[in-house]
């Protein structure tokens, strides 16, 4: 499974790969990055890691939902 950052760099929020020098997809706001990377993800299987604007963890999403690895109501 591919692991996958959603992080702030300046003044955009980016979606990057691990390993990945360049950004997969980037945006504006916190928002759109998350909904493009739900579209970008829709046909994809991996980890995504939500990161806060400080750079700290905040959650963390599988794609497709059925590959989730816990067994646990959310």
């Amino acid at each position: 499974m591919d692991n996958y950052h959603i992080t702030k760099d300046g003044d955009k929020w980016k979606l990057q790969k691990e390993g990945n020098e360049r950004s997969s997809k980037t945006a504006t706001t916190k928002a759109e990055i998350i909904k493009a990377t739900q579209d970008y993800m829709s046909n994809k299987t991996g980890s995504v890691k939500i990161h806060k604007e400080d750079g700290k963890f905040q959650e963390e999403r599988t794609y497709p939902r059925k590959a989730d690895p816990k067994k646990s109501k959310g």
